[in-house]
């Protein structure tokens, strides 16, 4: 399974750069920096895998099915905690800033919350329908926003900076438990979703 993973890092080492130099030339929060960049770097891992070819190649090596979704949950963690501390160093190098240990809670918790949702839906569909949801959601929001609550980025941001200033370390700890539970029963769920489809 160690393999599994470290194919899929290695495999993703230039979007990793590309996006890394995106986010400097942009210079966007650390949080919405972080939390892009790891999403899109999982989910490119996962479209590289959705052939039926590769499914069938992975399927007759010697990995079981809980293997190889395992290897994907445990993949997008790693990927997560790279991202974010390859945030660190470039903010600590380019910006003299050090994003702050929250922050990084944040990131990694709020991109487990999303891959939570995410996988076992392109587990059970395919990942092009994931681009449908997005646009729907968005179009949703849209209409939200213009409608009933015009001012919602703004109460978005002043959400995100609240939570930030909150010192309490139960808070946090609260948060990372509960992203943790979502996770792992994600976890259990795509395992039940990989074993039952047909390559």
């Amino acid at each position: 399974m160690f393999n599994l993973i470290r194919k899929d890092i290695i495999l993703q080492k230039s979007t990793l750069t590309i996006l890394l130099l995106v986010y400097l030339l942009l210079g966007v929060p650390s949080i919405h920096g972080g939390v892009t960049i790891s999403i899109i770097v999982i989910m490119s891992v996962y479209t590289m895998d959705e052939k039926s070819s590769i499914h069938m190649l992975l399927n007759s090596l010697p990995y079981t099915r809980k293997e190889i979704v395992s290897s994907k949950y445990m993949g997008a963690c790693i990927i997560t905690c790279l991202v974010a501390v390859i945030l660190f160093i470039v903010n600590l190098i380019f910006y003299q800033e050090i994003i702050a240990w929250r922050e990084i809670l944040l990131i990694i918790s709020l991109v487990m919350v999303a891959m939570s949702l995410i996988f076992p839906f392109v587990y059970r569909f395919k990942s092009q329908y994931i681009l449908m949801v997005a646009l729907m959601l968005g179009f949703i929001y849209v209409f939200v926003r213009s409608t009933y609550i015009p001012n919602l980025n703004v109460k978005t941001n002043e959400l995100v900076q609240m939570v930030l200033t909150l010192q309490t370390a139960q808070f946090y700890l609260f948060i990372v438990l509960s992203a943790i539970a979502l996770y792992t029963c994600s976890w259990l769920l795509s395992i039940y979703i990989y074993r039952k489809k047909v390559f």
